[in-house]
């Protein structure tokens, strides 16, 4: 009896090794390959690409979020693809054209929904996350029967999903609960044109950026029966700002300690905020308008990448002395920053120089460079385990 058992796991061992890579993905990442709607799975132990996968789509604006167990990534589409890829195998599962417009999702807390925001037609589509089966589609409306773009679409803890009405200007929170039939608070009022939102890493509040008004908007996901509170409501009031060549990116804001950095729109600034008061405590030079506002996993120092024409550069801001004090300069076109799980490398996207560079983060040396065609989006396995990512 033993024997045969011990033929019978040989042989199931052979099928894998033959058909998928047997490793582990803890060290896994996906770099989007815009130009050609494919991406590159590469390994950061070693940093080297390990397989290519096409056949994806649009990606001109794809985001990835990762299965609870990291094998599978599903890849977000600006045309409304949905697609479930196998690391492993290096191979798409599943693929869905789900809607003609979307921009981003999310997975649930347990790992068994997936949700897509999209902006044509305007609202939220839940998916089982193994079969891609549609199982909610949220539409949504406003006004007179309108139906708003959605944008800042995170999961939080009690298998809910938040997000944000960019034309109606309100937050929803969609508790799936019983997928099939979800129960939909929503907020009004919140602001004009929120244009990206972001969930703390304790899940507890949901902060959307708002592009028609100077300002914030917060929700305690603990107390929501408050509301909606305005945060930074002054900040950039009485000041020109420039013409806004890139939307920042609030998912990946930098939180070390009591503190958060936050990418100013229209200005060439990062902000400190307190997180104790949710008050603007100081207000940092930078080379340009900040897209990605970046924290090192050991909170030391904050990475900062910028939007066009001052798109080749990445500044480092030491968060004691709230100073920039080290400015790389990878090539035009640097379009997205990633830090591996602990810290010790980041890799940097350089879209018009057809590279993915990775830096030692305590040097600060370039330690290689690998090829992909126009990079975008870098995105670690290890957000599998991360509230909001």
């Amino acid at each position: 009896m033993k024997r045969w058992w011990l033929l019978l796991v040989l042989f199931s061992g052979a099928l894998l090794a033959d058909d998928c890579a047997l490793r582990g993905t803890g060290d896994l990442a996906i770099v989007i390959e815009r130009a050609d709607g494919a991406v590159q799975i590469v390994e950061t132990t070693h940093n080297t690409a390990i397989a290519r996968v096409e056949g994806l789509g649009d990606l001109s604006h794809a985001s990835v979020v990762y299965s609870r167990d990291g094998r599978y990534a599903y890849v977000f589409g600006r045309d409304g693809g949905l697609s479930k890829v196998d690391l492993l195998c290096a191979r798409v599962e599943k693929r869905v054209i789900q809607s003609g417009n979307s921009i981003g999702g999310a997975i649930s807390q347990d790992g068994r929904l997936i949700a897509v925001s999209n902006y044509t037609p305007g609202g939220v589509k839940v998916f089982d996350a193994d079969s891609l089966e549609l199982l909610a589609d949220i539409p949504a409306t406003w006004g007179n029967g309108l139906r708003s773009k959605v944008i800042g679409l995170v999961d939080a803890p009690g298998r809910r999903f938040v997000f944000s009405l960019w034309d109606a200007g309100e937050i929803w929170v969609a508790d799936m609960q019983d997928p099939r039939h979800p129960r939909i608070t929503r907020f009004r009022d919140i602001g004009r044109n929120p244009y990206d939102g972001l969930i703390t890493p304790d899940g507890r509040y949901y902060i959307a950026g708002l592009f028609g008004e100077d300002g914030m908007a917060q929700l305690d996901l603990w107390h929501p029966e408050r509301g909606v509170r305005r945060i930074l409501d002054h900040y950039g009031r009485g000041e020109k700002k420039l013409p806004v060549y890139k939307m920042p990116h609030l998912e990946g804001w930098a939180v070390a300690g009591d503190r958060a950095f936050v990418p100013a729109v229209g200005l060439h600034a990062v902000l400190v905020i307190d997180l104790r008061d949710w008050r603007e405590l100081a207000r940092i030079p930078v080379h340009g308008q900040p897209v990605f506002v970046e924290a090192r996993p050991d909170g030391r120092e904050v990475w900062v990448n910028f939007a066009f024409p001052n798109n080749e550069k990445v500044q480092i801001i030491d968060v004691e002395t709230l100073k920039v004090t080290h400015t790389l300069e990878p090539g035009k076109g640097v379009l997205h920053m990633e830090f591996e799980p602990r810290g010790e490398e980041v890799w940097i996207s350089v879209r018009d120089r057809d590279r993915v560079q990775v830096y030692d983060t305590a040097t600060h040396r370039l330690l290689r460079e690998l090829p992909a065609r126009k990079p975008s989006g870098i995105f670690m396995a290890a957000r599998a385990h991360r509230i909001g990512l």
